[in-house]
């Protein structure tokens, strides 16, 4: 795993020179890639690519970025793993006279190889892995930037000044000599939404995202005239999905071919030429992911988990029971609220945008212990979007099915009437019935799940009610300024998604959205914090085809999600070490926003705090936290977004806007 880092500026005002510049750049992401840095120059176009190297695959000199072709044409930086590398060097032995002479065993200098014997689209499609590259053509003078399937590795690109400027992480970005970019505030009425910025727009204006399975070239007359490149898109999940269930015959494909292809792609994500292990929160997902690597390994797979001293949020020892039935190397962080509160003043610097998932503490936790022992853990993500594993993909349609029925007028009664008691009337109630229920039956937040059910009442389309239920702020115009317009965003005027049932429809809207703008975002700035590699292999385009091959059935349904994934994971874990409620990733934010990070949030919500974004609506935002501090409600993710996003303006002091 690594960073990279470059511009293209035939105009040459920099300022400095153009190895001097990259570096600078670079400066700002070496977590991404402490082993090494490279710099690759070409003054004559005035183009630079820089790279930080965390070695993985080929330790040695051979595997050093920017690699040039043996063919002299192509010069790459590239951030990831390929992990069908060998294959393809197989495949190329003989079409190319790059390939009579290989000097390492890296997958980098497979890809360039490749991409001089093949073409990149095809090279692309070939490929295997996560990745985020830069390609520079000296025959053309092109630049191609491309990023792989699902967007596991980022990619930002724009203009400053005369210069198209690109790198890992914003902060490289703002490196560049001239940066002013503003707060683009366009993207903050679903950032609040969501508590993400997601799509191909960045937090700030005409600063953009390589799409998901897409590329974009740049040639000199396109960065002459700073027209922005138009992506090409070599891979859709949605195109992918659909095809997979065109060719797919009725059970033709059952646990047995699931598990062979998993069982493949966990492999393949094993290899590394430095210490490797695996993330286990005793969860489906997880406890899959290290069966079958520990089916695989030699010796016990090191595995990790991170526990809390509050026994609401705590799993630890749920995963200390399956690593035990399978035998690995586990270690726990047993985590105090001390440590992750430690981690909120820094988290506008390590996210670089503003970024709401409150998981991400955890996240963060977790990757730090990871470190100290290994430097690359395979994971679980990706398996709740492909598997069915979210409660939206079990109950989402069938409460449809109940309340679309009924008369939109009346749903609209009933809601008002559920909102008429306070959610922490409902906690209270719930407490009070903890007594008596047995533990399976008690929910935690159950005020906050009741007024996301009246709000579900209140949707007017299936698209909505998938809106709703997957928002952290189902009203975010509530507070912002009037000007500020907040629209719903209604998926369902994507044709492609007609051909799909509700359920596949909502997990196909994960894996283009929630997945890649929230998890694998979350994912990849906790990780690289601590310069650890992350790989998930349910996000093997194998493992991706064969889940839409599947029948709905055998992912949702009976009651239950991720069927398939369960009747694998039991033939290695006995059912009841894994059969519980699912509990997440979470913290007690709710507590700790009225407790010890009172401090911390009364300091972002002050008049001269608030009034750094004329955008947000400051008397609604106090109103909002006055509510939640007096416990009438269950506010929490709500504040979280905004005082994300008000910590991110104190760090780095974008020009606003309206």
């Amino acid at each position: 795993m690594c960073g990279i880092v470059g511009f293209y500026n035939v105009f040459q005002e920099c300022g400095s020179s153009l190895s001097a510049t990259v570096g600078g750049m670079l400066d700002r992401i070496v977590s991404r890639g402490p082993d090494s840095q490279g710099v690759w120059a070409d003054n004559q176009f005035g183009l630079a690519l820089g790279h930080r190297r965390l070695s993985i695959l080929d330790l040695s000199v051979a595997g050093h970025q920017p690699m040039v072709s043996p063919c002299d044409r192509f010069v790459l930086v590239f951030n990831g793993e390929i992990y069908n590398h060998k294959s393809l060097r197989e495949s190329l032995e003989g079409k190319s006279d790059c390939a009579l002479s290989w000097r390492g065993h890296s997958d980098t200098e497979t890809l360039l190889v490749s991409f001089a014997a093949e073409g990149i689209e095809a090279t692309l499609r070939a490929a295997s892995g996560m990745f985020a590259l830069a390609l520079w053509d000296r025959h053309e003078k092109q630049l191609t930037l491309a990023r792989d399937r699902f967007g596991e590795k980022p990619l930002y690109y724009g203009w400053v000044g005369e210069a198209f400027v690109f790198g890992s992480e914003l902060k490289a970005l703002r490196a560049f000599p001239g940066w002013e970019a503003e707060l683009d505030g366009g993207v903050i009425t679903n950032y609040l939404r969501y508590g993400c910025v997601g799509g191909e727009r960045s937090i700030y204006r005409d600063v953009f995202k390589v799409p998901p399975g897409g590329s974009l070239t740049l040639s000199q007359r396109q960065l002459s005239s700073r027209v922005r490149p138009s992506p090409r898109i070599w891979w859709s999940s949605l195109n992918e999905a659909a095809i997979m269930q065109d060719v797919a015959e009725p059970d033709s494909v059952f646990a047995s071919d699931i598990e062979q292809v998993l069982y493949g792609a966990v492999g393949r994500m094993m290899e590394a030429d430095v210490p490797l292990g695996a993330f286990l929160s005793g969860g489906v997902d997880s406890s899959l992911i290290v069966a079958l690597m520990q089916k695989q390994a030699a010796r016990p797979v090191k595995t990790f988990s991170v526990g809390f001293d509050d026994p609401r949020y705590d799993e630890s020892s749920q995963a200390a029971a399956v690593a035990a039935h399978l035998g690995t190397d586990h270690t726990t962080l047993r985590a105090t609220a001390r440590m992750a509160l430690d981690l909120v003043p820094r988290l506008p610097q390590l996210y670089d945008e503003p970024f709401a998932d409150s998981s991400q503490l955890p996240t963060c936790l977790i990757a730090s212990l990871t470190r100290e022992h290994v430097t690359v853990a395979l994971s679980g993500d990706g398996g709740d979007e492909l598997f069915g594993g979210y409660n939206r993909h079990l109950w989402g349609p069938r409460v449809w099915e109940k309340v679309s029925c009924l008369p939109l007028s009346s749903r609209k009664a009933l809601a008002s009437l559920i909102q008429a008691v306070p959610a922490g009337g409902y906690d209270r109630m719930m407490a009070l019935l903890a007594r008596v229920l047995p533990s399976h039956f008690q929910i935690r937040t159950f005020g906050e799940k009741l007024y996301k059910l009246s709000d579900v009442l209140s949707c007017e389309s299936f698209s909505a009610l998938y809106t709703d239920l997957a928002s952290m702020n189902r009203n975010p115009g509530s507070l912002l300024n009037r000007e500020i317009h907040a629209s719903k965003f209604e998926y369902a005027s994507m044709p492609e998604l007609e051909l799909f049932s509700q359920a596949e429809w909502m997990m196909l809207m994960d894996t283009l959205t929630y997945m890649v703008d929230d998890v694998l975002v979350k994912v990849d700035r906790a990780s690289m914090a601590s310069s650890l590699e992350v790989r998930a292999p349910f996000l093997d385009p194998a493992v991706f085809r064969a889940a839409w091959q599947l029948p709905l059935s055998q992912r949702v349904g009976q009651g239950e999600g991720k069927r398939v994934l369960k009747e694998i994971l039991y033939r290695h874990v006995p059912q009841p070490l894994i059969e519980r409620p699912k509990m997440g990733f979470a913290v007690p934010l709710d507590d700790w926003l009225r407790g010890p990070l009172r401090e911390w949030a009364e300091s972002l919500l002050t008049p001269s705090s608030l009034s750094s974004l004329p955008m947000l609506d400051a008397k609604a935002v106090k109103g909002l936290w006055q509510e939640h501090i007096a416990g009438r409600g269950h506010f929490a993710q709500q504040l979280w977004a905004v005082l994300q996003l008000l910590a991110w303006v104190q760090e780095w002091k974008p020009r606003v806007s309206i």
